[in-house]
């Protein structure tokens, strides 16, 4: 036998460099169900009107439309932009990847902050780019170190506002500063899946910045406080040649029929949204003061603007014996070393006692009374 005859494809190097994304975990390591705190849904579940509009989608046998019409038109509406200008995708990574994949290649370079979104180096990686991190600023997005980190091989930047997994927030200023200093033919992608959570006056300036050039799209996902994370549906928009190319190479029919009309009837429901923001604010506080009172032995939580909370475990108390004992009372949470941070814990905003009951467990591994 012949080199040639045990000869079989390979994958690419740069595919070959990914490491696979790892969803949030629902199980326990013997197997026992967990409440699933690990992977940011919304707690109060979906909209009835939503859930609704989803189930009355009867016809299975027929493909969706192809370009969500009906939907883009609804987003229009409730976002004042211009439907022409947006893309749906199958949840908002299909199109960071889009837009990895349709700006940049072999020879580029993609430029995200430290702590960022997994997706953003996995998106390089697929289409051959180098992922390239700039130095964060005690875990938060710093707008000089991703400048200083432009070459003339960058092609597209990710800035997720608010970030995951930190859950930090560039202010406007900040992000407009950021788009200023980079060339005009680079790419800089606003992901802004957790963006409703924000309060109206803590808008980043994204969709203006998007509308206003030719380089900036913003994504949005319907999976976080719209609690449409099973139906995968995201959305972007930009300058028309970037849907354009978004269009060219995403999937035909993308997003599911029962998928478009939930989409449709969540934004109708900007009630439940209310809702939702309301709950994730009020216990994120609860659950951050709790967490800063157990200060002396070395937890530390970075100020989140998202439906997470993302706290360090700098004293004896370490993270992986943190996880094991919220794991013990019945709850999942992620634990994120592959991604640099071997003594966190990312912890989901879910309801009022399961929040009380992690701040008990975390107090009693402290040494703390109840």
């Amino acid at each position: 036998m012949t080199d040639a005859d045990q000869s079989r494809p390979e994958g690419k190097p740069w595919i070959m460099g990914i490491h696979a994304y790892v969803p949030g975990k629902a199980v326990s390591a013997d197997g026992t169900q967990l409440i699933k705190l690990s992977a940011n849904e919304n707690p109060l579940g979906t909209s009835e009107a939503a859930h609704a509009a989803r189930k009355a989608v009867a016809d299975s046998a027929e493909y969706p439309d192809p370009d969500a019409r009906e939907l883009r038109l609804k987003i229009g509406e409730v976002h004042g932009l211009d439907p022409a200008r947006i893309v749906c995708g199958t949840g908002s990574d299909e199109l960071l990847n889009l837009a990895a994949q349709g700006f940049a290649g072999p020879s580029d370079e993609v430029l995200f902050s430290k702590f960022s979104f997994s997706v953003y180096y996995i998106a390089a990686r697929r289409c051959g780019a180098t992922p390239v991190e700039a130095p964060d600023n005690d875990y938060a997005t710093d707008v000089d170190a991703l400048l200083a980190a432009v070459s003339d091989k960058t092609s597209v930047v990710f800035l997720a506002n608010p970030n995951n997994p930190t859950g930090t927030y560039l202010p406007r200023s900040e992000v407009k500063r950021l788009h200023a200093g980079l060339p005009s033919d680079v790419l800089l992608v606003v992901d802004q899946a957790y963006a409703e959570y924000l309060e109206a006056d803590e808008d980043d300036g994204g969709m203006e910045l998007a509308m206003a050039h030719d380089n900036v799209l913003v994504t949005r996902t319907f999976s976080k406080i719209y609690g449409l994370a099973g139906e995968r549906i995201g959305w972007a928009t930009g300058a028309p040649h970037l849907i354009d190319v978004l269009n060219r190479i995403r999937g035909p029919f993308n997003v599911t029929s029962s998928g478009q009309a939930a989409a449709a009837a969540a934004l109708d429901d900007q009630e439940f949204v209310s809702r939702s923001r309301d709950h994730n604010a009020q216990e994120l506080a609860r659950f951050t003061a709790a967490v800063e009172a157990l200060g002396n032995h070395g937890l530390r939580p970075i100020p989140s603007k998202a439906n997470f909370l993302l706290v360090l475990f700098e004293g004896a108390v370490t993270a992986e014996q943190a996880l094991n004992a919220i794991s013990d009372a019945g709850y999942a949470v992620r634990h994120l070393p592959g991604q640099g941070l071997p003594n966190a814990l990312r912890i989901t905003i879910g309801h009022r006692a399961d929040m009380d009951q992690i701040a008990a467990t975390l107090r009693a591994l402290c040494g703390e009374r109840a």
